[in-house]
């Protein structure tokens, strides 16, 4: 099998091509296989200062973020303060989102594995004070319900900031402070910035984003409100340090110098498949915090994150003890993180690499289950059917998401396997399938499922 020093030799080569090819302004990443680490960093922090990346460069790391906020729930697990099967009013008794008795009844495990069955993608800004994310929890009040409580999963930003608020109540100060004195304090992250004023003091990377005519420009808002801190608006460390983090749960939840963060059982727990997901070419299910990847051979966890122009993924496999921590600043970054993933995985951990999604036809003669308009709180998509009877996806951003430049994207749908349809236009540089799940009654879907469930509007 191939030593770390081949896979160093290997990254010096190819990941300025791959960086170039997808126009990604800065990337800086950390391969760890026990206590060897390989790291490389290049590239350009901000297209409008010129600074370079360096090893030591802070970027966003969004939705990993989850993880650590999940580690910060484990925690009081362990001290006995907290049940993940008890229900969020048994913390926040104010906690309601519109059906009330989905608001008796979800639990703080379907908060942490993403199946509580709210609307997600409540992006809020509640201030900048210390009471947002109390705020933030009270007006989930008119949050509509997707689903019942653990019928499904749906990836739910909301359901991470109301993590946040119970961390909060449960250790009486704000989540970003119980993040540093929990977390990044005992594991030593020295380039971790839980706010836009610890991240100055670093060499911080600033997103990217395209426009319509294809040029990259440095965002003019560096991070997200801060009542999403939970679910990843803020926090940026460096590679290293992100790396670090995952070996704290490769290590049974003990630091480097022998800190004990979490108990063992608490890793295992965090580690065990709580909901499969649907066949949609992500992971095959989802555990507390932790996405599960069953590629056919070790088993692999991880999480990936996306902010305003900044994008991270983290992978682990626990029976080689390898952590990759990648980060990058726009562009299209992820068929990047694919590459280098997939060689890593497979070089250090006999990982099979993953199969690219391919047509196996046109899209199904039979359309009208999946003809229709689906709704979330930040885009509205559209499946119609042309002239020439070919099925067309049209999905249009609305909300903070298209104020922050999201842009409208289209595509033609093709057969990939059963309910699942294939984009022949990828976004962002990935193909991502579409899963049209459950019945509205009439034969219908009720759900276009990407990762997030949409519902059928007209059901």
């Amino acid at each position: 099998m191939p030593q770390l020093e081949d896979v160093r030799e290997w990254v010096e080569r190819r990941v300025p091509e791959l960086v170039s090819a997808h126009r990604v302004p800065a990337l800086s990443l950390a391969i760890g296989r026990g206590d060897e680490v390989a790291a490389w960093a290049g590239g350009t922090l901000s297209l409008a200062t010129g600074v370079e990346a360096t090893r030591d460069s802070v970027f966003q790391i969004g939705s990993v973020t989850k993880v650590f906020t999940a580690t910060l729930v484990m925690q009081l697990v362990d001290e006995g303060r907290l049940d993940l099967d008890a229900a969020v009013r048994d913390v926040l008794p104010g906690f309601r989102v519109a059906e009330e008795a989905a608001s008796e009844r979800v639990t703080i495990r379907q908060l942490l594995s993403h199946t509580s069955g709210f609307e997600g993608d409540v992006f809020v800004d509640t201030g900048p004070g210390d009471d947002c994310l109390e705020r933030y929890v009270e007006i989930l009040a008119g949050t509509p319900q997707l689903f019942a409580p653990g019928v499904m999963f749906s990836y739910n930003n909301a359901g991470f900031s109301t993590l946040g608020r119970i961390v909060e109540v449960l250790r009486g100060e704000p989540y970003d402070r119980v993040l540093r004195r929990c977390l990044l304090d005992p594991l030593d992250l020295r380039h971790g910035a839980v706010n836009a004023a610890e991240a100055i003091l670093h060499r911080a990377a600033v997103g990217h984003l395209e426009d319509e005519a294809g040029s990259l420009a440095p965002t003019g808002v560096w991070a997200m409100e801060r009542s999403g801190s939970p679910a990843g608006s803020v926090l940026a460390m460096s590679a290293a340090d992100l790396l670090s983090f995952g070996r704290m749960h490769l290590r049974g939840g003990t630091a480097r110098g022998g800190t004990r963060i979490l108990s063992a059982a608490a890793v295992t727990e965090m580690q065990r498949g709580q909901v499969r997901l649907p066949d949609i070419d992500q992971g095959s299910a989802w555990g507390l915090g932790w996405e599960l990847f069953d590629r056919g051979g070790p088993r692999v966890i991880g999480h990936d994150g996306n902010t305003i122009g900044q994008s991270a993924s983290l992978r682990l496999v626990p029976e080689h003890d390898l952590v990759i921590a990648i980060l990058a600043n726009g562009g299209a970054p992820h068929p990047v993180f694919a590459t280098i993933v997939d060689r890593v995985l497979h070089d250090l951990a006999d990982v099979p690499p993953r199969v690219t999604p391919t047509p196996t036809g046109p899209a199904p003669a039979a359309v009208e289950r999946y003809v229709g308009r689906y709704a979330s709180s930040t885009a509205i998509t559209t499946i119609s059917r042309s002239a020439d009877g070919r099925l067309l996806l049209e999905r249009t951003p609305h909300g903070v998401v298209a104020e922050l430049g999201d842009l409208p994207y289209r595509t033609e749908l093709v057969a990939w396997h059963h309910d699942v349809l294939l984009p022949v236009q990828p976004e962002r540089g990935v193909p991502q399938p579409v899963a049209f799940l459950g019945d509205d009654g009439t034969g219908r879907a009720l759900y276009l499922h990407t990762g997030r469930a949409d519902r059928r509007m007209d059901a």
